[in-house]
């Protein structure tokens, strides 16, 4: 089957590669969501790397956006947070502005200092002594999910291990009723959603979903914060000065963050393993004959993955990226995954090598004061995973296309059909 997947992927890519060449570069808009959804994004970056690494687009039917999408430009972006804003009130961190209604604040679209004095009642969740609690959880759910897989039979690893493992660790860290923890999915899924993606069929129904999440979890704040403090994110912030009086639309704001946080990015880097190793066999099977190089597959897979194609930033002043100038109030849109491909940076990066030298270069997880606060829960997720597939199973085989979100914030799968003979 893998030479069925190469060559349709083969013919899309050239075929992407002939339109990106012949565009104008004052045409491109390199934030298309139908690039991500096909999985013909490469040589648009490429080229914009390679002839206008700083590129401004007017091409879109959202406002217009500078795209940075070499690995030092995005670097600068992310640390310098006095020029470059998150905060919600300017337009937030994705490329479209956040739509009237949906302004919710979380601590990754605020500026200094109240980002830091927020995100700091919830990073006691991720101290190495807490992590080595969570490894005991996590590898005996693994072996639950994992033994209770079909042999011999497709079925979707997306629905069946990924979104599984990954909503039954949110449920844990947020202490959400267990048989209600697919509620989490859905609230991920539906607060990224585009509207093309089908995900909902209204403004009025996200808006209505979103409400729910809200009373919900405001249930469960007002039992935490009335009771003795606890080990659970809601506890943490719920007993701690600086969110315990937060507004409505902050909670929700947070709780959202923590919920796609948590979700989209494991589940995407765990399907996006599966399917990395697939179209590299020669790596599949250096992982088998070692499977020590986990400890450096695991960074590769998120280098290779980025779970999360970009984040937006808004110009604070004039300034300068590159040689280009850049206006007070103009978004910044950085490009991790282009980053993550820059050939001056990562070497060979558009090769899939699980024993790399120094495999955390990688921009995945952000940069500066924004650094992905569960990025070694994250990691720690995926290891486990892989050293419990490699003692069941010689071979998950991909048998089918995986289907792609459509999205070019979320760089996620619906499904991936495999089968384990």
């Amino acid at each position: 089957m893998h030479g069925t997947i190469s060559t349709e992927k083969a013919a899309r890519l050239r075929a992407a590669r002939d339109e990106a060449y012949a565009t104008p570069l004052d045409k491109f808009h390199p934030g298309a969501p139908r690039h991500f959804r096909d999985d013909t994004l490469w040589p648009w970056f490429e080229r914009l790397r390679a002839e206008e690494p700083v590129h401004y687009c007017t091409n879109a039917p959202i406002d217009p956006y500078w795209s940075v999408t070499k690995y030092n430009d995005i670097m600068h972006v992310d640390t310098n947070h006095g020029l470059f804003s998150s905060d919600v009130s300017l337009g937030g961190i994705s490329i479209r502005d956040v739509p009237p209604g949906y302004d919710w604040p979380s601590f990754i679209a605020m500026d200094e200092p109240l980002h830091s004095k927020q995100r700091k009642t919830v990073s006691p969740m991720f101290t190495p002594d807490h992590l080595d609690e969570l490894a005991v959880l996590i590898r005996e759910r693994a072996g639950k999910v994992l033994d209770a897989l079909p042999r011999n039979e497709t079925f979707n690893f997306v629905d069946r291990v990924a979104i599984e493992l990954t909503t039954q660790m949110l449920a844990t860290l947020f202490d959400f009723p267990w048989d209600e923890r697919r509620k989490l999915t859905r609230w991920s899924d539906v607060a990224t959603a585009l509207p093309k993606s089908m995900i909902v069929e209204s403004e009025e129904q996200r808006r209505d979903e979103m409400q729910q999440c809200a009373t919900y979890f405001t249930k469960l704040w007002n039992e935490r914060v009335n009771s003795e403090p606890r080990n659970d994110l809601i506890s943490m912030m719920a007993h701690h000065d600086a969110t315990r009086h937060m507004d409505a639309d902050n909670l929700l704001g947070n709780i959202i963050l923590l919920i796609v946080g948590g979700n989209d990015t494991t589940r995407n880097t765990m399907t996006g393993s599966v399917l990395a190793l697939n179209e590299n066999p020669d790596q599949y099977q250096m992982l088998r004959d070692n499977p020590a190089l986990i400890d450096t597959m695991v960074p590769e897979v998120i280098r290779w993955q980025t779970p999360l194609a970009h984040m937006r930033r808004t110009a604070t002043q004039d300034t300068q990226i590159g040689d280009k100038t850049i206006k007070k109030g103009d978004r910044v849109v950085m490009w991790y995954v282009s980053g993550n491909r820059d050939d001056e940076v990562i070497e060979r990066p558009n090769e899939f090598i699980i024993d790399r030298k120094r495999p955390k270069i990688h921009l995945s997880f952000g940069f500066g004061i924004h650094r992905c606060v569960g990025m070694r829960l994250a990691e720690l997720q995926l290891k486990i995973v892989w050293q419990e597939m490699l003692k069941r199973f010689n071979n998950i085989e991909v048998v089918g296309e995986p289907k792609r979100v459509y999205s070019s914030f979320v760089k996620g799968y619906e499904s991936l059909p495999v089968r384990i003979s």
